[in-house]
């Protein structure tokens, strides 16, 4: 570890100690990724936006190596190359993680949980929000605001509306990016432009094709041009692009569509008050979303039972964490009036495993502890 990270661990030694005991008891064991990891998987799975954050060098191979810049990434890693890998097995770890961000120290400390392979997701993800909570007490800090949301309610809502790839697509990559939907939602409802394009006679042969006939149709016209690639946008990216202009141009997203996403979007509250709402969405918009809000109902439930007090947890149906991976429950927990600077953050990604390289999808779900910024919080509640 180095000087700075021994630093940062010394300062909170009681509370790491405390923190890793609790972990340990719970049945996590302890890893410890290496610190320089292939840069590969994180561009692939956080976008190339991720490149200025991370320090990066290359080996004599030509491979492109990084400084972790988390440790959901490596721990998740290092399982799959284990004789363990598909069977249920839980890790924890504190070290540190390296990343760029302005203003603020680029190596700090991180501790947290990944647990994998569990069938029972409901009472998975509560199991997780319990410990994250201890994980909070074992700085001393217990005025906790919970935020959670339910990214597959928002995608079971997308396939319930039988939408075109294309939208559906497009609005997971703005409620993943945290980009407003609203501006997005009153551009589909719009009428279609009559503006012509240059490119009008590809977007009529890509009328109504899915996204597998517009890579192929779009990757035969590249390579009669003899190129892989325009503007450094891949051949995948420029079929996208041709495939949402052409379904815009084939009408507008319909307003019934855009005012039952307004609504779904709009629930807020205590997780039981949202379950009334959403059923009650259900039934109104005649659409089946049973499955999803039984998952909800039955992760409150176990919340419930491991003393989490439900009443006291903010649920929104627009909540993410602005990242692809995740594909269920969220959540993320906040010092009372601490503004959007999470003290512990999380959830379900059981389609990372399989990006990784595993053959079999994996269920997968976890947090991350920030370490500095609670124990921060810690010493000034404890002053």
């Amino acid at each position: 570890m180095t000087a700075t990270a021994t630093s940062n661990a010394a300062g909170s030694a009681a509370w790491a100690d405390t923190l890793l005991l609790s972990f340990a008891q719970a049945g996590y064991v302890r890893a410890e990724p290496a610190i320089l990891q292939p840069a590969e998987p994180f561009l692939d799975l956080s976008g190339e936006d991720i490149r200025k954050s991370l320090y990066l060098t290359t080996d004599l191979s030509g491979e492109e190596l990084c400084l972790r810049p988390d440790l959901t990434i490596p721990v998740a890693r290092d399982y799959l190359a284990s004789g363990r890998a598909g069977q249920p097995a839980g890790f924890s770890y504190l070290g540190p993680v390296f990343r760029y961000r302005s203003g603020q120290a680029s190596e700090f400390l991180q501790a947290g949980i990944e647990s994998f392979a569990r069938q029972d997701r409901a009472a998975a993800d509560a199991e997780m929000l319990a410990l994250a909570l201890e994980a909070t007490a074992a700085f001393g800090v217990r005025d906790v605001e919970i935020r959670t949301g339910d990214v597959a309610l928002f995608n079971a809502l997308l396939d319930a509306l039988n939408l075109y790839p294309v939208w559906r697509r497009r609005l997971i990559k703005d409620f993943n990016r945290k980009i407003s939907l609203e501006q997005d939602l009153e551009r589909l409802a719009a009428a279609a432009t009559a503006t012509r394009s240059e490119y009008e006679g590809v977007l009529a042969a890509l009328a109504g094709s899915d996204r597998k006939a517009a890579l192929a149709f779009v990757t035969d016209l590249m390579s009669i041009a003899g190129t892989t690639n325009v503007g450094g946008r891949t051949t995948a990216e420029i079929a996208d692009r041709f495939l949402e202009q052409s379904t815009l141009k084939g009408g507008a997203l319909p307003r019934e569509a855009i005012a039952v996403l307004k609504r779904f979007l709009s629930i807020s509250g205590n997780p039981d008050d949202a379950i009334a709402e959403l059923r009650a969405l259900t039934t109104d918009a005649k659409l089946d979303l049973a499955s999803a809000i039984d998952q909800l109902e039955s992760r409150v439930g176990f919340m419930a039972a491991r003393g989490i007090d439900v009443k006291q947890t903010r649920f929104s149906t627009a909540f993410g964490r602005g990242l692809d991976y995740y594909t269920g429950f969220e959540f993320e927990l906040h010092h009372r009036g601490n503004g959007a600077e999470p003290l512990v953050a999380g959830g379900r990604y059981d389609g990372l495993l399989t990006q990784l390289g595993s053959a079999e999808p994996i269920p997968a779900v976890g947090f991350s502890v920030w370490v500095d910024a609670l124990n921060r919080i810690g010493r000034k509640v404890g002053a």
